[in-house]
């Protein structure tokens, strides 16, 4: 089975000879470059005896190799590599030596149409949910990457990806140093240690929410009510839910993010969703290795679970919380994004919010 739609596609128009949809399999793909090693040539240039020719390999995201620490690949385009292709002899090889392998010609001719398909499908958009078939689909570290669902579906990579990259190894990098502060494994561990604990949302939204959820879900005497004087203590020491949460929660209800009675009941998903992507973030920039990965992202939906009971409260506070930090009550296109961000993980057959249970 290809490991994700890309390798489809490449594979269908391979088996139908079809070079133009070859092309246009990968032409709004990210493709990567291995990084030459120290001593190496700066293109890994090799003779294929199935081209027959001298190749460049690229890869295509789901043809990515497991994690090694030291292997890493840049992205390119297909219109990066028409522009700078230095030899016209030479053939572009896209996953050689794999059941998803093309060939293609790189004469000044085949370049021009590569540009030419490039311009037709267009840049790969963000906001596609994508599934790697290959990667966790069930059980515990598939539960924890599921948390972090928001943001792969946002960079349109795959959602249950424990691998090479992110994106690639310099922007997972330039992301954790220029976002986070984050430049050695120490302070790696130090954010993802203040994310896990909900550090970075609003500490006072956070515990009105909490203690209107915990009002909520009191219990009620024999006459239906509760009991006067904890009502009272609470109501004397929570802090009162800000107007501006009130009002995405009703806009929230209008537009499907939560029930008829819904409200949200915590902005910590914010913080887990930023957790499993910053351990997919330190994985590509080598700042940490799969085995802690896998731990992380497990106490990741561990402690979702200690405060969420279901996908949809889970969804609900991360919209929440995005909009609170980046939206600030302008319903502009952050709130935009926060709805079709909600609509796939939550509408889509094969989201994991759909497939997977929760707890």
């Amino acid at each position: 089975m290809p490991p994700t739609d890309t390798e489809r596609r490449l594979c269908e128009a391979t088996a139908r000879g079809d070079w133009d949809g070859q092309v246009a399999a990968i032409a709004g793909e990210d493709l990567y470059l291995a990084v030459p090693q120290q001593g190496q040539d700066p293109l890994p240039v090799y003779d294929d005896p199935t081209a027959g020719a001298k190749c460049i390999p690229v890869l295509t995201r789901g043809m990515l190799p497991p994690w090694q620490p030291q292997q890493f690949f840049d992205r390119v385009s297909v219109e990066e590599l028409a522009q700078d292709w230095p030899n016209d002899k030479w053939r572009l090889a896209v996953n050689p030596g794999t059941p998803c392998a093309a060939y293609l010609a790189a004469s000044p001719g085949h370049r021009a149409g590569w540009l030419r398909v490039r311009a037709q499908v267009g840049v790969r958009p963000g906001g596609l949910l994508v599934t790697h078939y290959g990667g966790p689909l069930h059980g515990p570290v598939a539960q924890g990457l599921a948390c972090g669902a928001p943001i792969a579906v946002h960079h349109s990579v795959p959602w249950n990806e424990l691998g090479t990259a992110f994106l690639d190894h310099a922007a997972d990098a330039q992301t954790l140093r220029d976002q986070w502060s984050v430049t050695d494994p120490a302070t790696w561990q130090q954010r993802l240690d203040q994310l896990m604990g909900g550090q970075f949302v609003p500490a006072e939204t956070e515990t009105a929410l909490r203690a209107r959820a915990r009002d909520a879900g009191a219990p009620e005497d024999a006459a239906g009510e509760q009991p006067a004087s904890a009502g009272s203590r609470d109501a004397a020491e929570s802090p009162a839910v800000p107007e501006l949460v009130t009002r995405y929660e009703e806009r929230f209800r209008t537009d499907g993010l939560l029930p008829a009675d819904g409200r949200v009941v915590s902005l910590v998903a914010l913080d887990h969703a930023h957790a499993v992507s910053l351990v997919r973030w330190g994985l590509g920039a080598r700042l940490c290795a799969p085995h802690q990965a896998e731990q992380a992202v497990q106490q990741v939906a561990a402690r979702a679970r200690e405060v969420y009971g279901s996908w949809e409260e889970f969804a609900a506070g991360y919209a929440l919380g995005r909009m609170l930090a980046f939206d600030n009550g302008w319903f502009g296109p952050q709130y935009a994004e926060a709805v079709h961000l909600h609509r796939v993980l939550t509408q889509d057959p094969s989201s994991p919010w759909r497939g997977l249970p929760f707890a």
